[in-house]
């Protein structure tokens, strides 16, 4: 069933004889992405209010049985337990959360229902009590999925060249150089892009989030920015007024320690997606939509990806068709892996290792030496 416009590909080795995985192919696709739709069967591409509704209200109940227990009985341990017992309830706490972020997400691609409205609505809440933006953020983000893999154009983790690379890099370039990088990227990453764009598409001035009168944003999009920042603004000040009734250390410890995992897990996700050595970059002569959307890879979180709503192994069927909602996400790469072939990638490498390995092989692009794909970039890192 919708398997009409189906391309024979024949099989090809993933590994080269090293292990890693092979390039992606940089040529242009023998399909199209209408070829590769007629591929996915339409109930795919069908959004449910109930069915996408029963993910929010099991992600809020597993949250809320979690901060139950936290605070009815962590005071309860012996005094050496209860200082292990919060860094477990962040951690687990952080990856459920880091679900309903995702799910917000979903709604800025309207992917959750059928009405504009509403998956704004439910996107705005969800994304303002986990302290994003929600339009500010939905707007930079439809415009990193129009851009995938433009090394002009995109909006996020987008690589430099090595003639840009900073000049310290190269005292990073070595085992504790990396996870302090790791360690900075994933605590202070998010905050930081949000806030002052770092490892952002490079504007002409200043860009932030949060502000409605910033490059990001059109006229026509100001307004929404505000009611981005109100909604931030507000959570803040329900946590201040937490902090003053409970006191600060219980607002850390039951909302600081998740929000710091969900932050983190936010950052790790889309840096191993679009961060990979066998991936392409392309400037503005190579460059293509379906190509640049074909730039990403699907990794395996184990576990965590039925509590990330597998947005981890099925990215690249997102950047396809990012108003298809998750539950249907995985039928949809099952479908597509015939037709994409070598243009399909996945990495099961453990997501501890593989952050590591691509933070040391992924520390600048340029094209190759014999010339022959210009205008197509590849990572390295020889400093």
């Amino acid at each position: 069933m919708g398997a009409g416009g189906r391309m024979a590909v024949p099989p090809t080795q993933k590994k080269s004889e090293s292990g890693s995985l092979k390039r992606v192919p940089h040529s242009k696709p023998p399909f199209t992405l209408g070829q590769i739709k007629k591929a996915i069967p339409p109930h795919c591409f069908e959004r449910s209010v109930l069915h996408s509704f029963s993910y929010v209200v099991y992600d809020l109940i597993i949250a809320f049985l979690f901060f139950y227990i936290a605070t009815n009985f962590f005071h309860l341990l012996p005094q050496p337990l209860s200082y292990l017992a919060w860094p477990i309830y962040g951690f687990v706490q952080g990856c459920v959360l880091t679900g309903l972020w995702v799910i917000a997400h979903e709604c800025g691609h309207h992917a959750f229902s059928d009405y504009q409205w509403l998956d704004d609505t439910v996107g705005l809440i969800i994304h303002s009590f986990l302290l994003v933006p929600y339009f500010s953020w939905k707007y930079s983000h439809g415009r990193h999925h129009s851009n995938t893999g433009s090394l002009e154009r995109d909006e996020v983790f987008v690589p430099k060249k090595k003639s840009s690379i900073a000049w310290y890099s190269k005292y990073l370039n070595n085992p504790p150089g990396r996870v302090l990088t790791l360690a900075v990227t994933l605590t202070l990453g998010w905050p930081l892009y949000l806030a002052f764009n770092v490892s952002g598409r490079p504007y002409d001035r200043f860009a932030c989030h949060y502000d409605p009168y910033g490059p990001i944003y059109s006229d026509r999009q100001r307004l929404q920015i505000y009611i981005s920042d109100a909604g931030v603004l507000a959570v803040c000040y329900g946590l201040y007024r937490l902090a003053i009734a409970k006191g600060l250390a219980w607002v850390l410890c039951v909302y600081g320690g998740p929000l710091l995992v969900v932050n983190g897990f936010l950052v790790l996700i889309t840096f191993l997606q679009h961060t990979h050595a066998s991936l392409p970059h392309y400037d503005s002569t190579e460059w293509d939509w379906l190509r640049g959307a074909l730039a990403t890879v699907d990794r395996d979180y184990g576990i965590l990806n039925k509590v990330f709503h597998n947005i981890t192994d099925t990215h690249v069927a997102h950047h396809l068709f990012s108003t298809m909602p998750h539950y249907h996400a995985m039928e949809a790469t099952k479908a597509i892996k015939p037709i994409l072939g070598d243009y399909y990638q996945f990495d099961g490498m453990p997501v501890y290792k593989a952050m590591f390995r691509e933070a040391k092989e992924c520390i600048y692009v340029e094209p190759d030496e014999d010339g022959q794909t210009k205008g197509v970039f590849w990572y390295g890192n020889k400093l």
